[in-house]
């Protein structure tokens, strides 16, 4: 019985030492293109230390870990270097998986960020559409530390709860930005956004975040919370399509709710796995 006891508590501790991990690839329909996300279900939070060296090993843009409560998911996001108050293509990649791999059977997901607070994905046919709280712009000068930033002179300036926002006057502009890192990563920010109308949708959009350990992101859901309130109010419409021209590009739809605005776009799985962590 004491061998059994052993064997039992041996391979229970090697269960321990392994964490499941999925890699998404959020806002597109095709793999190595739009923004690749690790996801990492969780029974119970590791200390934060570890989930900080996970995220610098799968050194991607973003990694979620989420546990299971009550009635919704705990989640939160890690880069490479710092925990994020909110990532979109992330929590989509996460409703991904839980959705066609970990035996989440009802059509929407309710999360909730410590940062962030209550966060849904509600899933129809292939889309997956995320709800977050809409974010809130307060117009700023064109100072010689944002205007140093790229190469291209902006028209407009905003700030955000954690970004600030350039506005260009078209697509072109955006293709041709050429980002000054070391500029960039000096702004007290999470990042910066660039936008402009688009030619077939209805803006574009990059964002640079050196300062976060993302030169730059593929395809950001959490941008849109800045983006579609203000080009909503522009464009005179509450849905928008959205281009994010990074080099894997990424096509999101959008929805100005007021205070709250819709994400929406596709994932496409691309690896499963385990870590072995001891």
């Amino acid at each position: 019985m004491a061998l059994i006891r052993s064997i039992k508590m041996l391979f229970l501790s090697i269960q321990q030492m392994r964490q499941r991990i999925y890699q998404v690839d959020a806002f597109t329909s095709e793999v190595f293109s739009g923004n690749p996300a690790a996801v990492c279900p969780l029974e119970r939070w590791l200390p934060d230390d570890l989930l900080q060296k996970i995220a610098m090993e799968n050194n991607l843009a973003e990694t979620a870990f989420y546990v299971p409560q009550a009635d919704h998911y705990e989640i939160r996001w890690f880069t490479p270097t710092v925990e994020v108050d909110l990532c979109g293509h992330a929590t989509l990649a996460a409703a991904f998986v839980l959705l066609h791999h970990e035996g989440h059977t009802a059509g929407s997901i309710r999360f909730h960020a410590p940062r962030s607070g209550a966060l849904t994905v509600t899933q129809n046919g292939a889309l997956l559409t995320l709800n977050f709280p809409a974010d809130h712009l307060t117009p700023v000068a064109l100072s010689d530390e944002l205007t140093a930033c790229f190469n291209i002179q902006p028209r407009l300036a905003f700030r955000g709860k954690t970004d600030y926002m350039l506005v260009f006057d078209q697509e072109d502009e955006i293709k041709d930005l050429v980002p000054v890192f070391p500029s960039i990563a000096a702004i007290e920010a999470r990042g910066i956004i660039v936008t402009a109308p688009g030619n077939a949708v209805d803006f574009v959009s990059r964002f640079f975040a050196p300062q976060s350990g993302v030169p730059e992101d593929p395809v950001t859901g959490s941008a849109h919370t800045s983006l579609t309130p203000y080009w909503s109010k522009q464009l005179g419409k509450t849905a928008l399509s959205a281009l994010q021209m990074s080099q894997r590009r990424g096509v999101l739809y959008c929805r100005y709710l007021g205070d709250r605005v819709e994400i929406s776009g596709e994932g496409k799985l691309y690896l499963t796995g385990e870590i072995c962590l001891a």
